[in-house]
């Protein structure tokens, strides 16, 4: 799915970035959108604490989707 990722879309890092001490699988949602491509994301536990808030590229992301993707964009 190539769908253009968006504002407050939930996101997976599919790359370690240990120097962010941000690991993949790490689940963060897009919380401001600089250019195409480029996306303030930010990482927070389950109390809803932030505990990052990077600027990340599309290519170290991956969307989640919590419903069929056929809902989403029809095929």
């Amino acid at each position: 799915m190539n769908s253009p990722m968006k504002l407050l879309d939930v996101i997976a890092l599919i790359e370690d970035l240990p120097d962010l001490r941000l690991y993949r699988g790490q689940v963060g949602t897009i919380v401001e959108v600089y250019e195409p491509g480029v996306f303030e994301v930010e990482f927070s536990d389950t109390q809803g604490r932030t505990y990052a808030l990077e600027t990340l590229k599309q290519k170290q992301l991956m969307a989640l989707y919590h419903q069929p993707i056929a809902e989403i964009v029809p095929l």
